[in-house]
C-alpha cells in the first residue's frame, strides 16, 4: 500500500535535521588498494622463500620446501586475520563491517587449510628424509623441536575455532558465546608465534626476516590493542553513557534512548552501529551490535530494537540511570557510500532502523520502501511520515497481512513502484532472507551491483 504523508505521531527525535547538501565521498578505491595490499605481502612472503632456496631435489625436497611456502603464507594469513577484525576506522567505514567479517570468514578457511598442509607436508617430507615413519616423526617433531609443543597447542586451538565457527555450530550457538569462544583465536596466534622464528628455516640465522616478522605481528597486536580495547575504554569514560529512557514503538520493539557526555565528539552518522553493553545483571558480559535509529544528537543516542532473542528482548526492562558501554560507532553503511543523488531506502522489519536515520539526513531524491507481516509491525512509521512530509520523500507500505496491500519482492514490482530504480543508490537492510531476495531482484531489474549497499550483523 502506498502512503506517501499519513498521519504523524509523536517524533521522538524532537525535530527533523536539516539536510545536509553534500557531495558523496568517494572511497570505493579502499577496498581495493586493501586488498592489493594484502595480495602484494603474499607475493612478499613467497619471495622469502625463493631467496632462500637455491634448489629442490627428490620427493622429500618437494614436500618439505611445499611446507615451508604453506607455513610462511598461514604465518602471514593469521596476522591479515587479526588485522581485518582491529575495527581500524578507516577500513570499517569504507569497506563495511560486514565486508571485512566475510573477508576474514573466506581468510579464515585459506589459513586453516594452509596450516593443515603444512602440517602434514613437514611430517611427510621429514620423515621420509630420516626414513622413519610417519608417527615416529610426528612425535620427534612435536616432543624435541624448540617451541613446537606451544605450535601444536595453537594449531588445535585454531582447529576448535574453525569448529566452533561451521555454520551448522554456529546456528547452535548464542552470539556471545561465540564471540567468547573466538577470542581463543589470539590464544592460538601467540602460541604459534614463537614456532615459526624458532623452526622456520626462512628465519633461523635471517636477522631482516626476524625482524620484518615481529614488525608485522606487532603492528598487528598494537592496532588490535588499540582499537579494540585503550579507544573504547577512554570513550566509556569520557562519554559516561546512560540509559535515559525506554519506550515501546510496536509488538515486541522498543527504543532506548541512552544519554551522556560530550556525544558530538564521537562522529557518529546515520547508518552506523555502535556494539552496546549494558551494565545490568545478565547483560554487562555481551556487547550486541544495534544501528542508531535516528540521527546522533550532541545529547542522546537512540537504538530501536525488536526481541528476537534474550538480549534484545531484556532491553525492554532496562531501567533509567543504567549505565552503558557503547564501541563505536562502526560501519560504512552511510552517506558516504552514494553515487547518485537518487536513493531507495527498501527495509524489511527492524532492519527500519538505519534507514530511519538515513532518511532523515541523506541528501536528495528519497523514496522508502518498508516491508513488514502486519501493519501493527510497521517500527516508527508515525516518525517515518513526519520526516517524509517535511523532506518531500515518498514512501511505500508493504505489508504481508492483509494481502491485499502486499508488493511481491520483484523485478517487475519494484520496477512499476520505483521507476527510475536504475537511476538510483539502493540502501538494504533487513532479515535475511528478505536481503537475499531483494539483492536478487534488484540486480534482476538491472541495477548495478556498485548500487546496491547493504551491511548484515550476521555471525
Amino acid at each position: 500500500m502506498e502512503r506517501d504523508h499519513m498521519a504523524a505521531g509523536t517524533y521522538d527525535s524532537r525535530s527533523v535535521t536539516r539536510v545536509p547538501h553534500t557531495a558523496p565521498r568517494r572511497t570505493a578505491w579502499i577496498p581495493v588498494a586493501a586488498q592489493i595490499l594484502i595480495g602484494s605481502g603474499a607475493v612478499g612472503v613467497i619471495g622469502l622463500w625463493w631467496s632462500d632456496t637455491t634448489s629442490v631435489v627428490g620427493m622429500e625436497g618437494w614436500l618439505t620446501d611445499g611446507g615451508r611456502i604453506t607455513g610462511l603464507l598461514a604465518g602471514y594469513a593469521c596476522a591479515v586475520l587479526l588485522a581485518l577484525m582491529a575495527r581500524i576506522p578507516v577500513l570499517d567505514r569504507s569497506v563495511g563491517s560486514d565486508r571485512l567479517a566475510r573477508w576474514h570468514a573466506m581468510g579464515g578457511r585459506y589459513t586453516l587449510s594452509l596450516a593443515l598442509a603444512h602440517t602434514l607436508l613437514i611430517i611427510w617430507g621429514y620423515a621420509l628424509t630420516s626414513h622413519a615413519n610417519v608417527v615416529d616423526q610426528t612425535t620427534t617433531l612435536v616432543l624435541h623441536y624448540p617451541d613446537l609443543l606451544k605450535g601444536t597447542a595453537g594449531f588445535l586451538l585454531l582447529m576448535g575455532t574453525a569448529l566452533v565457527s561451521a555454520r551448522a555450530a554456529r546456528r547452535r550457538l548464542r552470539y556471545e558465546t561465540w564471540h567468547y569462544l573466538h577470542f581463543a583465536t589470539y590464544v592460538a596466534v601467540f602460541l604459534v608465534f614463537g614456532h615459526q622464528l624458532s623452526n622456520g628455516a626462512d628465519f633461523v640465522g635471517n636477522r631482516s626476516a626476524q625482524l620484518a616478522w615481529y614488525a608485522m605481528y606487532l603492528g598487528v597486536a598494537a592496532l588490535l590493542v588499540w582499537f579494540r580495547f585503550v579507544v573504547p575504554l577512554r570513550r566509556g569514560l569520557r562519554h559516561r553513557l546512560r540509559v535515559a529512557e525506554v519506550r515501546g514503538e510496536s509488538p515486541g520493539v522498543v527504543s532506548v534512548y541512552v544519554t551522556g557526555e560530550h556525544l558530538d565528539e564521537l562522529g557518529a552518522e546515520s547508518g552506523q552501529f555502535f556494539r552496546w553493553r549494558f551494565l545490568t545483571p545478565g547483560l554487562w558480559w555481551a556487547a550486541n551490535p544495534y544501528s542508531l535509529s535516528a540521527p546522533a544528537h550532541p545529547r542522546f543516542l537512540r537504538i530501536t530494537v525488536k526481541a528476537v532473542g534474550a538480549h534484545s528482548a531484556a532491553l525492554a526492562g532496562l531501567t533509567p540511570g543504567t549505565r552503558v558501554w557503547a564501541e563505536g560507532p562502526y560501519g560504512g553503511f552511510t552517506a558516504a557510500r552514494r553515487t547518485t543523488t537518487k536513493t531507495l531506502l527498501l527495509g524489511g522489519g527492524v532492519g527500519i532502523t538505519p534507514l530511519r536515520a538515513l532518511l532523515e539526513t541523506l541528501p536528495g531524491d528519497i523514496t522508502l520502501l518498508y516491508r513488514a507481516r502486519r501493519p501493527e509491525d510497521l517500527a516508527l512509521r508515525g516518525e517515518l511520515d513526519t520526516i517524509a512530509a517535511a523532506r518531500g520523500a515518498r514512501i511505500l507500505y508493504s505489508v504481508d497481512e492483509p494481502a491485499a496491500h502486499h508488493m511481491p519482492l520483484t523485478a517487475a514490482a519494484l520496477l512499476r513502484y520505483v521507476p527510475d530504480l536504475r537511476e538510483r543508490d539502493v540502501y538494504l537492510c533487513g532479515p535475511p532472507g528478505m536481503t537475499d531476495a531483494a539483492r536478487g531482484a534488484l540486480r534482476d531489474a538491472g541495477v548495478p551491483r556498485h548500487r546496491i549497499h547493504h551491511e548484515s550483523f550476521a555471525f
